[in-house]
């Protein structure tokens, strides 16, 4: 007598039902919860992967800082592997690489929105400080980028000097500054508006035009140029 086939897993009737809901509505149709367990599922396929994506919400506090959490830290999640902390680092670097290719190709800035958002997800969620500028063209297209400096979790030096070299070096006319704030507040602080200052100051001497300043954190942004501050 043949032993009948062994009854399938309770969750894998749930997996269908969640990418058949994916496929219809896309990420609005999912809870948080649902659209991480869907992303853990392909890292591991024989597994009830609910209890791990609520536990991975509950120790980061959001979808977006589980994203943005470096892989050692997803990975003191238990039950959770260095193969599911890739396709998570993944998703996000997917994120990041497709915002980065509508905005940073040669071609003007489609729309502040657009820059800002593309720098919420690449700079929003660290936790250190980081200095960009993106160097423009005669026409403002966007010609390059560079990560000037990195600093600790409230301090960022960065020297006027280095960025007139790489500004020479990519044959600008135009520059935007950008750099994140990690404590999530959006007011340029004294050393901001010092900085901006002497970078606009120094730019203006090599017949650059210093285009904005821009402060990041996951809640929003500030644009020391909307609020005339260059």
């Amino acid at each position: 007598m043949v032993d009948p086939k062994p009854p399938k897993p309770h969750y894998h009737g749930h997996r269908q039902r969640l990418r058949s809901r994916f496929l219809k509505g896309g990420a609005a149709a999912l809870q948080d919860y649902e659209l991480l367990e869907l992303v853990l599922t392909y890292a591991l396929p024989r597994a009830d992967v609910k209890p791990l994506a609520k536990e991975l919400l509950r120790h980061f506090g959001s979808f977006t800082q589980v994203l943005d959490a470096r892989p050692e830290a997803l990975m003191e999640v238990a039950g959770l592997k260095e193969s599911s902390a890739v396709l998570i680092r993944l998703v996000k670097a997917c994120a990041e690489h497709y915002l980065k290719e509508e905005v940073l190709k040669r071609q003007r800035i489609p729309s502040l929105t657009s820059l800002v958002d593309y720098c919420r997800t690449a700079m929003g969620g660290l936790s250190d400080e980081q200095f960009r500028v993106i160097f423009l063209n005669s026409q403002n297209e966007i010609i390059a980028e560079e990560v000037v400096q990195e600093g600790t979790v409230n301090q960022t030096v960065v020297y006027p000097r280095k960025v007139l070299e790489l500004a020479l070096k990519h044959k600008a006319t135009g520059l935007i500054l950008v750099h994140n704030h990690p404590s999530g507040s959006l007011t340029p602080s004294a050393a901001d508006q010092e900085l901006t200052r002497a970078l606009v100051k120094a730019s203006h001497a090599l017949n650059l035009k210093v285009h904005d300043h821009l402060i990041i954190s996951r809640q929003g942004y500030f644009s020391l140029a909307e609020q005339n501050m260059l």
